[in-house]
């Protein structure tokens, strides 16, 4: 029993702490195989919404029949940009994301290429050994490679990328960067630092919340354990042992960030997200930025599990979480013929 638990607390530990905080390998011949997102978005309904909201149209019919509309178009474009990568000039040849499936940090990577139509592979990591990313010097997850080219740490993944597509995208764009990034007071405050707000405020309700009982860390871990690399004795054992080890484990986080009531803490993270968009469909104004991608790949995750249920019974963020999930549209996931 004792080493069960051992290897249990581990498998919590590594999915908890070795992505940037929280399948199968790639074979080759893979064809690409769309995976629908959690919400039900007619085709018609999101090719609309991919003119409406990524080009601002007030109609996306219009502009084939004016010309005026067409010129119009050409200005939305040419200021807002594309919304798929080969049209301006980046498509890569191969991309693929090595991963924990229920990492935060990795969704925050997957809802990027989803929304921007990247093609990309998964290599799911097992969390135990790590024999997936043995290659790399860097030991956590995400790595994307792209072409050969290996990007690490979500963030800075997103930001080379966003750069690849868009050149002269504003990276310091004031409203956004605000939300992207949250300046954390401290007694000590190392040369002011600017620390993610999604990564270093957001992401630390999610813990105490998806683990808050017994039965909701089983129901996490039977999340996990479906969707992650491991073997049926590894399933097993996290699924029962890393549960009630991450319960208790989920004590200590809650401590540690000062949060005396789990729900509450979620439900203002939510709430202050969602007084952020001040009235506006997006951040971004018509069509998603980096800051609603952000916290939409960390909030996708946990949407259908007991704590994302209460979060949109409970808070106004129900209305904008269905906008992203029509506005990223399909996943670009490509299935190899052994993938998962």
């Amino acid at each position: 029993m004792i080493r069960v638990n051992s290897r249990a607390i581990f498998v919590g530990r590594a999915l908890l702490n070795n992505s940037t905080t929280l399948s199968g390998a790639v074979s080759g011949g893979a064809t690409t195989n769309r995976v629908a997102p959690f919400a039900t978005c007619s085709s018609s309904n999101h090719q609309s919404q991919n003119l409406v909201g990524r080009f601002g149209l007030s109609n996306p019919f219009l502009a084939q029949y004016s010309s005026a509309a067409a010129s119009s178009l050409a200005q939305d474009i040419q200021a807002k940009g594309l919304s798929r990568s080969e049209d301006e000039g980046f498509n890569p040849k191969e991309v693929v994301l090595f991963q924990y499936e229920a990492c935060p940090f990795c969704n925050k990577v997957k809802a990027f290429l989803d929304y921007y139509d990247l093609p990309y592979k998964v290599v799911e990591v097992n969390p135990m050994n790590k024999k997936e990313i043995k290659w790399s010097d860097y030991k956590k997850v995400p790595i994307l490679t792209v072409d050969g080219e290996q990007l690490v740490d979500s963030s800075d993944i997103i930001n080379k990328l966003v750069l690849k597509i868009h050149p002269d995208y504003d990276l310091n764009a004031d409203e956004e960067k605000k939300w992207r990034e949250y300046v954390a007071y401290y007694p000590f405050i190392l040369n002011s630092s600017l620390f993610w707000w999604v990564d270093n405020h957001l992401v630390h309700v999610l813990s105490p919340n998806i683990y808050r009982t017994v039965a909701e860390a089983l129901e996490s871990f039977e999340y996990i354990t479906t969707k992650g690399n491991f073997s049926l004795y590894e399933r097993l054992v996290a699924k029962y042992g890393g549960a009630a080890a991450m319960y208790f484990v989920s004590k200590k986080l809650k401590k540690r960030h000062n949060i005396t009531d789990e729900r509450a803490a979620l439900y203002g993270a939510a709430e202050q997200w969602v007084d952020a968009l001040n009235g506006r469909k997006f951040l971004g104004g018509l069509n998603p930025n980096l800051a609603d991608l952000a916290v939409f790949g960390v909030l996708r995750p946990i949407r259908h599990l007991k704590s994302g249920k209460d979060m949109v019974e409970h808070t106004r963020i129900g209305k904008w979480f269905s906008e992203m999930e029509c506005a990223v549209g399909q996943s670009s996931r490509v299935i190899g013929n052994k993938g998962k």
